[in-house]
Order: structure tokens, then C-alpha cells, then sequence
């Protein structure tokens, strides 16, 4: 196995925790490296960390998969994802995720400590009458409104 050049994995003062994890990664020598991997993650902390409403941050990421913190309120919008699946969990408040199959519209209603997982090509649309805070787990190349694009689409999600 070919190890990685270590400047590939200077530490700076930019540099993300999730970066530093990767396998082949000489800085995992390091215990507090590896401590810093392994540390868990305070939801309501982070959900701190920011006010936006549709804004997706990442807080973690596991494989080809990225955990998303994401405030909701009102409606977003009805849309799809072509090769990703979703799964909603809620933290705090109350999602209803409307969904289209065969033909037929529907509504679910997910509480705190419920999730939904949206199969990928499953037209939804998230709506909230309180703000409602949510984890998602999605793969890395979800974008938050799938086939539509609009002043909602979030290309670039920043890490906190």
C-alpha cells in the first residue's frame, strides 16, 4: 500500500477532523489526532453554531456518506434525488415530508427521535410549521434539492 505524502496531512488551522481520519493517514501515530477522531459529537451544540433555515452543514462524514445538520421551517419544495436515498432523522421539532408514489400524494409525520428514509427517485417535499432540527445521512453527492435548481440549491455545504 502506497502511503500518502504526510504534507498531504499537515495540520492547519483550517484543517477538518474528518480529513484527518483517513486511513494511511501517518498523523494517527499522533494519540491526539487519534483521540480527536474518535470524539463525539454534541448535536444541540452544533445546531448552536448557526441560524440559516435549508442550509445543510456537515458535521461528520462516514465513508461515501456525509451526517448533515439541517433547520427547517415552512416549505421547501418538491423534489427528487435520481441515485441517492435520504434518511431524516429529528432532533427537535416535528417534520411532515410529503410523498408522491404511484400516483398517489401522502403525508408522514416524523417526531423527535423518529427518521424517515426517502428511496432515491421518491418525489418528497419537507414541510414544518416549527423550526425543526434534523440530522440527515446522505451520500456525498446529494445535493439538498435534488433535480431542482433554484436560490435554494446548495452546491458548496461548509463544515462546523
Amino acid at each position: 500500500m502506497r502511503y500518502p505524502p504526510a504534507a498531504e496531512f499537515a495540520l492547519t488551522a483550517d484543517s477538518q477532523p474528518e480529513s484527518l481520519c483517513r486511513a494511511g493517514n501517518p498523523i494517527l501515530a499522533d494519540i491526539t489526532s487519534l483521540e480527536a477522531c474518535l470524539d463525539k459529537i454534541n448535536l444541540a451544540q452544533k445546531f448552536s453554531l448557526f441560524n440559516e433555515q435549508y442550509k445543510p452543514k456537515i458535521v461528520g462524514e462516514i465513508n461515501d456518506t456525509y451526517v448533515k445538520l439541517v433547520k427547517f421551517q415552512g416549505d421547501f419544495m418538491w423534489h427528487h434525488h435520481d441515485v441517492e436515498d435520504e434518511l431524516f432523522f429529528v432532533v427537535k421539532g416535528e417534520l411532515r415530508m410529503k410523498v408522491r408514489e404511484n400516483g398517489s400524494e401522502r403525508e408522514i409525520v416524523i417526531h423527535p427521535g423518529e427518521f424517515i428514509i426517502i428511496p432515491h427517485g421518491v418525489e418528497h417535499f419537507p414541510t414544518t410549521e416549527v423550526e425543526t432540527h434534523v440530522m440527515l445521512l446522505e451520500p456525498k453527492t446529494t445535493l439538498n434539492t435534488g433535480n431542482v435548481r433554484n436560490e435554494r440549491t446548495q452546491p458548496e455545504l461548509q463544515r462546523i
